[in-house]
């Protein structure tokens, strides 16, 4: 591959040529405009109706929303990122900050640029285009240490080892010292290398990468095997890696995608020490070893478009846009498509603490919150997918555009949101006084402030996975509280008192609980609350700090 800004080889010249049984033929997707799509706490697939767990860096089709239903499909977009006017589809990545070795401040590394790879591999396969809508996520957000395969990528489960999709490449001017330490272990401040390409490894290197336009890369492969029983939605089984070149039978052959994303870290190489055993970057959720990457797709194709650069096209590093007979052509590259983040907080600049306020975990320690995946790896599945009890100052969706996405999302959604075969898929109207716990009655629905005003104040947007009201409540009774409230869907609070009691209406509390379908969990600032009569161990507490 050759890695610059917008690669133009005059050695990989546009040919019309179908992909091969004997050898792999490729064509890169290119991106265009003033930065990505938007970069926010937006996550439709794993946090769908609300702010996701960590930033994320987005690219593709402007139809992007916390919320992406069937009737919100993105062929509505007006704009993509994407060279192609046909491909809408929404690649994402979560974000990099650069944490000051001095300070400790925290400050957003801008994403360089992001390339995507449609390999077409050498199979006896057919490979069909993604059908629109299909949804995947690769990588495990919640690892801090190295995978089975060390520091070596794994594509094909031939071998009888599990997938290893997920590296870092740093391309550097000066290659006399290694990449990484010859003896890490990966478990303390430093990853281990690939031992078949000497420029990459798992984890974060403690190297500066200084290459002519290529940075510090993440690498991301995603599975080419598609299952149609389990659907386009069912993101954690509906994908697998290929076994020898070829897919399961009845399963669906498709281009195996590789995202490159570069982040200009060279800006802050004068702020640390490189080869020291340790480096200063970290994930959007709270990564510091660079283990915990991950990526999410949505498809947006024009599935004829994409079928025919499958077919005919091997333009190489040259890209997409250089393909013979490109149907709908391209966007120019002079414009941008942008979208404004409908999450009003800060996560760009300088900042005491990551967006959501994700503690940078420790290399080695075990961090909750992953869900595994028949892919390789596991995906994040909560709102705040590491291990925070409390959020001293949330950041809520207070914009007019979130408040439309909310309007959307109450109204269009017939069926759960993450349908998928092993979650609910009841009908009907969601309900919410339902008994979610013995001893635990439904008190009503009611308003809620915003950041610093939020009425139940004990634990703020709680780590209970799967957002239900069941969840919520056994979350808040372990933790020793006498109250829960559920909001916006996906939003789990726990107290012992309202601070406030502004009762609404309980049509106001009518969003579908991401967890489960049949409940209803709050809306925009209301809050479905429970609470029990029964003593808890803070109760008890409490008790006992005024008899002492």
């Amino acid at each position: 591959m050759h890695f610059s800004r917008v690669t133009l080889s005059a050695a990989i010249a546009s040919t019309a040529a179908a992909y091969s049984a004997t050898q792999r033929t490729f064509a890169v997707n290119h991106f265009y405009g003033k930065g990505p799509l938007v970069q926010a706490r937006m996550d439709p697939i794993i946090n769908p109706g609300g702010p996701s767990g960590h930033v994320h860096a987005i690219q593709g089709g402007n139809a992007f929303a916390v919320t992406m239903t069937d009737t919100q499909a993105l062929e509505q977009s007006t704009c993509t990122s994407s060279l192609v006017k046909n491909d809408k589809s929404n690649y994402w990545t979560p974000s990099l900050y650069f944490k000051d070795p001095t300070t400790g401040m925290l400050e957003s590394v801008e994403m360089f640029y992001m390339n995507v790879y449609y390999f077409f591999e050498p199979t006896t396969d057919k490979i069909q285009a993604f059908e629109p809508g299909m949804r995947m996520v690769i990588g495990d957000p919640t690892l801090r240490s190295p995978p089975s395969s060390k520091g070596n990528l794994n594509l094909d489960l031939g071998n009888g080892q599990p997938a290893q999709p997920i590296q870092w490449t740093c391309p550097r001017s000066n290659t006399n010292v290694p990449l990484y330490p010859a003896d890490s272990d990966g478990l303390h401040g430093v990853g281990i290398g690939d031992s078949n390409n000497k420029g990459a490894g798992t984890g974060f290197p403690d190297q500066n990468c200084d290459g002519y336009a290529s940075p510090l890369r993440a690498d991301i492969h995603f599975p080419s095997c598609y299952n149609p029983k389990a659907g386009l939605r069912d993101y954690k089984t509906n994908a697998v890696f290929p076994t020898n070149s070829k897919c399961p039978e009845g399963w669906i052959h498709t281009p195996h995608m590789f995202y490159e994303v570069y982040w200009n870290t060279p800006k802050f190489a004068s702020r640390w020490t490189p080869g020291q055993g340790n480096q200063p970057f970290v994930l959007a959720n709270g990564d510091p070893t660079g283990y915990g990457l991950h990526a999410d797709f949505i498809s947006g194709w024009d599935k004829e478009t994409l079928q025919q650069i499958i077919d005919n096209c091997d333009a190489g590093d040259a890209g997409m846009d250089k393909c013979p007979g490109l149907i709908g052509g391209l966007n120019d590259p002079s414009t941008t498509c942008n979208i404004v983040s409908p999450i009003e907080e800060t996560i760009f600049g300088t900042m005491a603490a990551l967006p959501g306020n994700n503690p940078i975990s420790e290399w080695g320690a075990k961090v909750a919150g992953g869900v595994a995946s028949a892919a390789g790896g596991a995906v994040s599945s909560s709102a705040a997918a590491l291990p925070t009890v409390a959020i001293k100052i949330p950041v809520g969706a207070t914009t007019t555009a979130v408040a439309a996405v909310q309007t959307t999302f109450v109204s269009s959604v017939s069926t759960p949101v993450a349908a998928s075969p092993a979650e609910s898929t009841a009908t009907g109207t969601p309900s919410t006084s339902a008994s979610v716990a013995s001893g635990w009655t439904y008190k009503g629905c009611f308003g809620d402030g915003e950041h610093t005003s939020r009425v139940l104040t004990g634990i703020t947007f709680a780590n209970v996975g799967k957002v239900s009201n069941t969840n919520c409540v056994a979350y808040c009774a372990k933790a020793g509280f006498s109250m829960a409230g559920t909001e916006f869907g996906g939003q789990c609070f726990c107290g012992n008192a309202l601070s406030t009691t502004t009762p609404l209406d309980d049509s106001k509390c009518s969003m579908p609980c991401e967890g489960d379908s049949t409940q209803k969990c709050g809306g925009s600032l209301a809050l479905s609350v429970y609470s029990t009569a029964a003593k808890t161990r803070r109760h008890a507490r409490h008790m006992a700090l005024h008899l002492s």
